[in-house]
């Protein structure tokens, strides 16, 4: 039996996308003991994975100390795993492979030279562009199982799961008698956050338009900021804001008793998909829409972006220009005005709802 383990220390998109890693491996390796070591708040994204066997939960700030990061390393080392997978492939990560003297170490290859020292044994260069509706970063973490082991093209699974329990699904603190979506109204970070004007432009066409009601979803830190965009919005009969869950376990029970979703790009919007309810995602100006934009069909799952509505603004940004956009991309967001976004929300709205 193969003991493998895959490192994915970041944010619960990130998680759940990795999580097709296990279900692949499984294929190759079907009574393998496939370990996920994970940030303890993204947990619970991949906690019923039929083919994910143990979570190993860590706290974020914990690890950042020195002393803990080389004593897990070497706990590692000591479990004996035969395989890790490291799609994360941050100095962290790539230490902990380092350390384990695992046999088989394969994880990103992210800059054509060569790596100081032999983190991996397989350096999987990134794919240079998308060439399936799952997106790049679903496609790079398939091509991280087939480029090292047999993994047949039909048996690939290329869509993370998210798996209920019968109580899970017995979840209802939403009132059913009309319907409900979720609104996103705040990013994952400030840079995936659109401004705040312009949010509640749009949730006053949806509740002047339709006859349903919406959740607010964002982070437990973020209620201030959610408040403030509430207190602007139109119809507040039709916003249901006493109704939160500040667990991912929660938002997951939640988000699966609403219609669909509607909210900037980031991890709610993997979960959506992965309970297979109809997203429509506003991307952040910086953000690489063919790595993140996943499954879109152009009716359960659409999206939009800047760079597709003003193709040639981004021409005379250079290399430095770029970067700053990263850094504060707020100036470049209020170029995706709502007049822009609203006449393709009703489409996905009129067809979904």
């Amino acid at each position: 039996m193969k003991k493998i383990l895959v490192i994915q220390n970041k944010r619960i998109g990130d998680v759940l996308i990795a999580s097709v890693i296990a279900q692949n491996i499984k294929k190759v390796f079907p009574k393998s003991q496939v370990d996920y070591l994970v940030y303890d708040y993204t947990a619970d994204v991949i906690r019923h994975n039929p083919a994910i066997d143990n979570i190993i939960e860590i706290n974020e700030k914990e690890l950042k100390k020195a002393d803990n990061l080389i004593q897990l390393a070497l706990k590692i080392r000591k479990d004996k795993y035969d395989i890790i997978f490291d799609p994360y492939a941050k100095l962290q990560s790539r230490v902990i492979c380092l350390l384990s003297k695992t046999p088989t170490r394969i994880g990103f290859k992210k800059r054509e030279k060569k790596p100081p020292l032999n983190f991996y044994t397989h350096n999987i260069p990134l794919l240079k562009k998308k060439s399936k509706s799952c997106g790049k970063a679903i496609e790079d973490r398939v091509n991280m199982v087939k480029s090292v082991f047999d993994l047949m093209e039909d048996q690939i699974d290329y869509e993370p799961k998210i798996v209920l329990t019968k109580k899970e699904k017995n979840y209802n603190k939403v009132d059913l008698y009309k319907p409900c979506i979720m609104l996103g109204v705040l990013g994952s970070t400030p840079q995936k956050t659109m401004p705040y004007d312009f949010i509640v432009e749009i949730i006053n066409f949806i509740t002047n338009t339709y006859n349903l009601n919406i959740i607010f979803n964002y982070a437990p830190h973020q209620k201030d900021e959610a408040l403030i965009i509430y207190n602007q919005c139109e119809n507040k009969d039709k916003i249901i804001i006493d109704i939160y869950e500040d667990s991912v376990s929660g938002l997951i029970k939640l988000l699966n008793q609403c219609q669909l979703l509607v909210g900037n790009e980031g991890g709610v919007v993997h979960i959506a998909k992965a309970l297979n309810r109809p997203t429509f995602t506003i991307f952040s100006p910086y953000v690489n829409k063919d790595h993140w934009a996943t499954f879109e069909d152009g009716k359960i799952h659409q999206s939009i972006h800047l760079l597709e509505e003003k193709p040639n603004l981004y021409d005379s940004f250079t290399v430095e220009e770029r970067r700053k956009i990263e850094k504060d991309p707020h100036e470049l967001y209020k170029k995706l005005t709502p007049d822009m976004i609203i006449p393709k929300l009703k489409s996905f709205l009129e067809m979904n709802l």
